[in-house]
């Protein structure tokens, strides 16, 4: 093949089969329990919970009078609800928490309440949760978790470290949610959004053993320079504030099911490509660190296999995934946006290579916090934008990936998707 005909037309491509592997209706049936003896409570919060309580629901209703048993609440961010006969669903703010989150959270930990041991908990977590199932420890203030929130979010933290402070000051998180819990069984069914798919990091781990301590949580806080909540620093220092550990008899027998993951959406995109007959290779599912400097390492990855005949023949396509952070300039007029700030980092050092395509977008629908997804770049990206009298260089400095690609008409818009398995890019070399 010498030539592609619409490299974005295979891009999105494989973007839409990551995001289709990792639907709840696709993967949830075989990892969803017999019914119990008694009720069946459902829970959870996630932008891909209210499409997993729709995926069990259904198969609940084959199975006769199972659909009797079944009850419960879980919050997904706004405009992501789905619908549910007997399951309640909130929608809530995401990524930073607001009061009908809080409430939300409160009457979850309510219907978990005095359950019984023939009681079966299905917890239905996704990413997103950590700000969805928001109930913050005794002593701590929504305000202050917000400003918190938005502290972290800035400082370029990884996602590990922003969940390890959420745990620490919450009262649901944590496997806090898991204690509450106690003595009925608890099954939680997760879609990772987090390098490496630990439980524990997923939506900060509600039902999940934890193993950091507060004495880590305060390390992070010093380590991005998030020194101004005094109070909050001092309230971490207080024993009561630990997390439940994995020999608390809540976390006995109980079961996790990891039912969609970055690396099962890449090897679903990479082998869609495959069908292009073109040749695709997965770089890593579990990349972190700053947007601007993954970009830097892809380009030099792309411009090495378009110079060289081996070992890679063209046309190829490389993908990864992950989760990588922006830094805020204190003074930029953006709004951030992980994968536009992959995409200007990636142009400007691509530096006019010619035959090299890419997209890269969240597989949520948003980049950051904007309802926009990605963005496309090619050849002449830079070309383009000068001739529209926009700086890339200004734009990334600005961290204003959203505004530069909105105007190029080069945005990737998806609506919610109803899932999430975190960031992907496709590079593209012809």
């Amino acid at each position: 093949m010498s030539k592609i005909i619409n490299p974005r037309k295979i891009l999105k491509s494989a973007f839409d089969a990551a995001i289709i592997a990792a639907q709840p209706s696709k993967c949830i049936t075989k990892h969803l329990p017999d019914p119990p003896k008694g009720r069946i409570v459902v829970v959870g919060a996630g932008k891909g919970s209210s499409s997993m309580a729709s995926a069990l629901e259904a198969h609940y209703a084959l199975i006769p009078g199972a659909s009797e048993k079944i009850s419960g609440l879980v919050i997904t961010r706004y405009d992501h609800a789905t619908k549910c006969e007997s399951i309640e669903i909130v929608e809530a703010a995401h990524p930073v928490p607001d009061l009908t989150g809080l409430n939300a959270a409160k009457r979850i930990m309510s219907i978990v309440k005095e359950l019984e041991p023939e009681d079966l908990v299905i917890a239905l977590i996704s990413g997103g949760g950590s700000s969805l199932l928001t109930l913050p420890a005794t002593g701590v203030s929504l305000d202050e978790k917000q400003a918190l929130t938005k502290s972290l979010l800035a400082s370029g933290a990884t996602i590990a470290e922003i969940n390890c402070v959420r745990k620490h000051l919450s009262a649901i998180k944590g496997g806090r949610l898991a204690v509450a819990c106690h003595p009925a069984k608890l099954h939680t069914i997760l879609i990772s959004d987090v390098p490496g798919d630990n439980p524990s990091v997923i939506a900060s781990g509600p039902t999940i053993a934890d193993t950091s301590t507060n004495t880590d949580a305060i390390d992070i806080l010093n380590k991005y320079r998030i020194t101004e909540f005094n109070k909050i620093i001092k309230l971490l220092q207080q024993e009561s504030f630990e997390t439940p550990k994995p020999d608390h008899p809540a976390f006995i027998d109980n079961k996790v099911s990891l039912i969609a993951t970055p690396k099962i959406s890449l090897e679903a995109a990479a082998e869609t490509v495959r069908k292009h007959g073109i040749s695709c290779f997965i770089l890593a599912d579990d990349i972190e660190g700053e947007a601007r400097d993954i970009g830097r390492m892809h380009a030099a990855i792309a411009r090495n296999i378009a110079k060289n005949s081996q070992p890679f023949s063209k046309p190829c396509v490389f993908i990864s995934g992950g989760e990588t952070t922006v830094s805020l300039n204190s003074n930029s007029i953006g709004q951030g946006g992980r994968n536009v700030e992959f995409l200007l980092s990636l142009s400007i050092n691509l530096d006019g290579c010619d035959g090299i395509y890419a997209l890269a977008a969240d597989t949520d629908g948003i980049d950051g916090i904007c309802e926009i997804a990605g963005a496309y770049v090619d050849p002449q990206t830079c070309t383009r934008a000068v001739q529209k009298g926009l700086n890339i260089s200004d734009a990334l400095a600005n961290n204003d990936g959203h505004g530069f690609f909105q105007a190029l008409g080069d945005s990737i818009i998806t609506g919610p998707t109803y899932t999430n398995v975190n960031d992907f890019r496709a590079i593209l070399i012809q």
